[in-house]
Formats: structure tokens, C-alpha cells, sequence
């Protein structure tokens, strides 16, 4: 069991989410969280609607889901009207009794001494799950690090709501416990102007320290079970086929290359509908390109489908990449931004508003799209395919860049700092008597956070 060595204490941090499982952005950052987190004295316990963590420490409770049929019935009479029926109000707050009955005993059956909300204090898909956390807050004091991936102001179908008295209250709160982190500048801005909170920025992040290890033997095989020619390009798109993702621009870049390639698409659509992959499909035949939908065969994890083919991982699929896009038009960070990044692939994106204001300025050498395909990107994507000794350059500029503002040291810095603080360690002056280190061991990290351009090591 780890405890800090200096005050005595054991770290228990309780993770809440709707979901924590699968490869969406919330999970992913989660579980890197996670293992910042158990590498440095604490030991953490997860509360969720959807599961694939640690089953010992896990608490699965289906209501936390947003796709349960009571929360999404909620949802639906709540969102895209301005008046809600009594029976609803009702409802939501027999929901949120079930769910605060639940994430407290949580917090006793673990000994829960932090609470981790990964998002369900800023979306309103599980208005009873949001409510019951920021009452349990409220009645109990407990230490919490709300981490806030995306919010409500930036999606429209949330802005029509016959709610806005439980969004103010709860998405997120305005509360003495909670410190609240955010993923970019934008966000820390409009939550500082929207509620009066400061936040702590803290960036999505990849383990730079450590590179990912060499093509086994079990992905070999990919660009063969994709049916790729040995002389064509494998130009990875990996995201969901989700319109704000702006394909279509990847699709136009690959018709223009004149090039024989492929377009791979990794992810599916999701809950968000099918026209907009249609919609792919066809501009795909119109321009001429082959584009590959590959969902079926790419997971979180490997397997066997139900016809006998070979599940892989993206990280299976990024080694045989030649390039990644990424157009979207707009994204609450960028995952996939520093997952080629982290495999050493040139990428194409978009300017979108994230990437101008808190990527682009650390320095990155990329093909850019300001909105659309130029001839400029056309030209600059061909020199970079067809030159190895420049495209060996930009990655590993790339990889350096990305070393120094977006590794797990990062992470573990500002997050040491902000434990630190919320559980009343030597930082906060709770422990004067034990200031100094047990002879013949370290001092824990989370009770003296190394000093600021100290050594940190995950």
C-alpha cells in the first residue's frame, strides 16, 4: 500500500466519470493520469458508468453512464426545450439521491481522501451524476481536482436548456474544495470569465520519456490486412468520423497528391450519426480516392473478430503509417496531434483555434491547412513524402518539442503541486512536525514537490 513517508498518510484518489474505458480523449488522459499518480505514492479507484480498469478497485454503477436509458431520458426532456416538466425535476433529483448514495460509499468503502472528477462536472450528458458529485463536495469538504476536458458553451446543442439553474450550479462549481484544471488557454479563459474560477492549465500529454517500442511480430502484418499494394502510401486519419473532424480536407489532400495511396480512417462515428460518413464515402468516390472505414478491425485492445480477422491497436496501425492527418476544425486539445507526434510521423492539420494558440507557438514543423487545402500544403506534403532526410528531421524536431512542454514531466510537476496543496501536505503547513525526511529515505513527493526546474522523473 503507498502512503506518503514524511506525514503518513495513504493517497486514495477517487476517479469519477461517465465512462472510463475504451480510447475516447477523457479515458486516455485518465488512465496517464493514473499512472502519474500511482508512480508517485498514490494508489487510485475508479466510479463509473462504463469500466475497464483495475476490477479490485473499480465501482461500476450504470446510472453514472450517460447512455443509460434514465439519464438519457433526462437529457432528452432537458436539452432543446426552454421549459421542463415538474415530473422531470422530480426525476433528476431521485437520480441524483441514487447517485450521491453511491459515490458515497465510494469515498468510505475505499477510503477515498481526493476526489478525481475526469469530466463530469463539465458536460451536462449526466445532469444527476454532476449535481450529486457537487453535493458531496459541498457536505463533506473533500479534497478534489476537477479535471475539465470540455464544456458546455462550446458544444450548441447544450446552449437550448431548460436547465440553466443545475448548470450554473454544478457544471462545474464554484467551490472552496475544488481546484479545477483545464487543457488550454481558451478553456482557463472563459471558465476565469464565465464563473470567476482560476484555473490551473495542465495540457494533454504522451510519455516522451520513453519512446514506443518496435513493431512485434503480431502487427507486422498491417498494411497486408488493410490490402495495401507494396508501393502505396498508407496516410493514417485517426479519429472518429465525426464532421467537426474535417475529413473531407484529408480526402481533397490525397486526391491532389497524385499519389498511389490510401486513406485509412480508424475510428468509427459513433453516437453522432452516419451521414457525415456518407457523406465521406461519396466525395471519396467523386475525387477518386480509396478510403478505408477500419473501425471493425482496430480496438483498445487485440483480438480476433467474429470472421476470424486480426484486431489491432492504433499503435499498431501508427508504425506503418507514411503520414497523419488531422484537419479538424476544432478540438478541445489534440490526442492525435501528439500521438504522431510520439511515433515520428509527419502530420498535416488544420489551424484550428487550439493548436494556433497553445501548440503552434512551442515551435512544431508541420503541414499546415488554414481552413482548406492549398497548393502550398500539396507541395510541401509531396517534398516531405518523397524526401527521407527531411522528413527524419522534422520528426525528431518534432519529438523534441514535444519532449519538453508535453511528456509526463510536465504532468507530474504541476500535478505533484496541486496535491500538494489539496491535501494539506508540508506545502500547506499541516505537518510541521514532520519536516524533515525518515533517515535512510526519500522525502515524499507529493508532500515536497521538486522545486521548480527540478530533475522529475516519472
Amino acid at each position: 500500500m503507498n502512503c506518503c513517508r514524511i506525514c503518513g498518510k495513504y493517497h486514495h484518489i477517487g476517479i469519477v466519470a461517465t465512462r472510463l474505458a475504451g480510447t475516447d480523449g477523457v479515458s486516455l488522459e485518465t488512465e496517464k493520469w493514473a499512472q502519474v499518480l500511482e508512480a508517485n505514492g498514490c494508489t487510485c479507484f475508479y466510479l463509473a458508468g462504463e469500466l475497464d480498469r483495475p476490477p479490485a478497485r473499480s465501482r461500476l454503477v450504470p446510472r453514472a453512464h450517460f447512455t443509460h436509458p434514465d439519464i438519457r431520458e433526462i437529457y432528452e426532456s432537458c436539452f432543446g426545450r426552454k421549459v421542463r416538466e415538474r415530473a422531470v425535476t422530480r426525476r433528476i433529483q431521485e437520480l441524483k439521491c441514487c447517485l450521491k448514495d453511491e459515490i458515497y460509499r465510494f469515498i468510505e468503502d475505499f477510503n477515498i481522501s481526493v476526489l478525481l472528477p475526469e469530466n463530469a462536472l463539465t458536460i451536462p450528458l449526466n445532469l444527476p451524476l454532476g449535481i450529486a458529485l457537487t453535493e458531496v463536495i459541498s457536505e463533506t469538504g473533500i479534497p478534489t481536482i476537477a479535471h475539465h476536458h470540455d464544456f458546455y458553451w462550446e458544444r450548441q446543442h447544450f446552449k437550448i436548456n431548460a436547465v440553466w439553474e443545475y448548470i450554473n450550479m454544478a457544471f462545474p462549481p464554484h467551490l472552496p474544495p475544488i481546484h479545477h484544471v483545464v487543457i488550454n488557454s481558451s478553456a482557463d479563459n472563459q471558465l476565469s470569465l464565465r464563473t470567476g474560477i482560476s484555473p490551473t492549465i495542465l495540457p494533454n500529454v504522451m510519455d516522451f520519456d520513453n519512446p514506443p517500442p518496435p513493431l512485434d511480430e503480431y502487427a507486422a502484418d498491417v498494411r497486408e490486412a488493410l490490402g495495401l499494394e507494396p508501393d502505396e502510401l498508407l496516410i493514417l486519419q485517426p479519429t472518429r468520423v465525426v464532421k467537426r473532424k474535417g475529413i473531407e480536407h484529408a480526402i481533397e489532400l490525397v486526391s491532389r497528391l497524385g499519389r498511389k495511396a490510401r486513406l485509412v480512417i480508424s475510428h468509427a462515428s459513433g453516437d453522432e450519426g452516419h451521414d457525415y460518413e456518407q457523406r465521406l464515402r461519396e466525395y471519396s468516390k467523386l475525387l477518386g480516392v480509396k478510403t478505408l472505414f477500419v473501425s471493425e478491425i482496430i480496438n483498445e485492445k487485440r483480438g480476433r473478430t467474429a470472421d476470424g480477422r486480426k484486431i489491432y491497436t492504433l499503435n499498431d496501425i501508427y508504425p506503418h503509417a507514411d503520414l497523419v492527418t488531422y484537419p479538424s476544425d476544432f478540438e478541445g486539445f489534440g490526442n492525435a496531434f501528439l500521438e504522431a507526434i510520439y511515433f515520428k510521423k509527419p502530420i498535416v492539420v488544420n489551424n484550428y483555434s487550439i493548436y494556433q494558440n497553445d501548440i503552434k507557438p512551442k515551435g512544431f514543423d508541420v503541414i499546415e491547412l488554414d481552413g482548406y487545402v492549398t497548393e502550398k500544403a500539396v507541395e510541401q506534403t509531396r517534398r516531405i513524402l518523397d524526401d527521407p532526410e527531411a522528413q527524419r528531421r522534422m520528426v525528431e524536431h518534432n519529438y523534441n518539442v514535444a519532449a519538453r512542454f508535453f511528456s509526463y514531466v510536465v504532468l507530474r510537476h504541476k500535478l505533484v503541486g496541486i496535491l500538494a496543496d489539496q491535501m494539506g501536505c508540508r506545502a500547506a503547513g499541516a505537518f510541521e512536525t514532520a519536516s524533515l525526511p525518515v533517515p535512510g529515505q526519500d522525502p515524499c513527493e507529493l508532500c515536497n514537490p521538486a522545486p521548480e526546474g527540478g530533475s522529475i522523473q516519472p
